[in-house]
């Protein structure tokens, strides 16, 4: 895949849950921090599917939305497409991302409009592979039975999860509003002996790029999230170079 980029600006597609306020906050500001040392240009876009609480029939079925919301970016020739919502995915079965980016995929390609798809959840497991991380220790805003589906899920991709927190927020909207800053007493809570890495947040709408750096240095463990990680993903969708300024080990370029 190649672009003009002085012609047109690389077009960023996102399918997210109706009451998603900050993946399309997070991803944006990063693209935009990695303009200020690379020349590519982005613009962003976005579908929405229905959610408000986090529980598991509801992440069902705004699931089923997805390929509407796929055949809309399609529409608007999006050069990556990405689901952003991990729980969603991780609640539908072991492996489901694999499935669901072929789905989508196959249905950008059926409306003549062929775009490479991403999932959050995907990207996180992606990304820890790329790193090469075998323990992690992980933050999630859910109740614990997600918590629980979204651990199993990880260590099902061959990773293990040493310690967990679960925030126990059911509304979405709640989980946007939180700190980011808190993260940086949250963390500390984890157990951290032995791990090869950090999920700062294992949700893309649970806000935390301002503090990835910032644990990242304070306790010198490599610090990610889910949002961090689907850009990554996203970059490498592109065929682009992975270095953004404070995004994280992930977003060194390294990867």
């Amino acid at each position: 895949m190649s672009f003009d980029f002085v012609a047109r600006p690389i077009r960023v597609g996102q399918i997210v849950p109706s009451s998603n306020t900050t993946m399309e906050t997070e991803i944006p500001a990063l693209l935009r921090a990695r303009e200020h040392v690379a020349p590519e240009r982005f613009t962003f876009h976005s579908s929405r599917m229905r959610m408000k609480k986090v529980v598991k029939e509801e992440l069902e079925a705004m699931d089923r939305d997805s390929d509407r919301c796929a055949l809309e970016l399609s529409d608007a020739k999006v050069d990556v497409l990405g689901y952003a919502c991990l729980v969603a995915i991780m609640s539908m079965g072991l492996g489901y991302h694999r499935q669901s980016q072929a789905r989508l995929q196959l249905a950008t390609e059926t409306n003549g409009n062929a775009a490479p798809v991403v999932t959050s959840a995907g990207a996180l497991i992606d990304g820890l592979h790329a790193m090469g991380m075998k323990r992690v220790s992980v933050i999630c805003p859910y109740m614990k039975p997600l918590t629980k589906l979204v651990v199993d899920y990880i260590e099902h991709e061959g990773v293990e999860v040493k310690d967990y927190v679960a925030l126990e927020i059911p509304d979405n909207l709640a989980v946007a509003a939180q700190n980011p800053a808190n993260l940086l007493e949250i963390y500390q809570r984890l157990d951290r002996s032995g791990i090869d890495g950090i999920v700062l947040s294992a949700c893309v709408q649970m806000p935390s790029l301002p503090s990835i750096q910032k644990v990242q240095d304070a306790s010198g463990i490599p610090t990610l999230s889910a949002a961090v990680a689907t850009t990554w993903q996203m970059l490498k969708q592109l065929n682009l170079p992975t270095h953004i300024p404070g995004g994280g080990a992930l977003l060194s370029g390294r990867y």
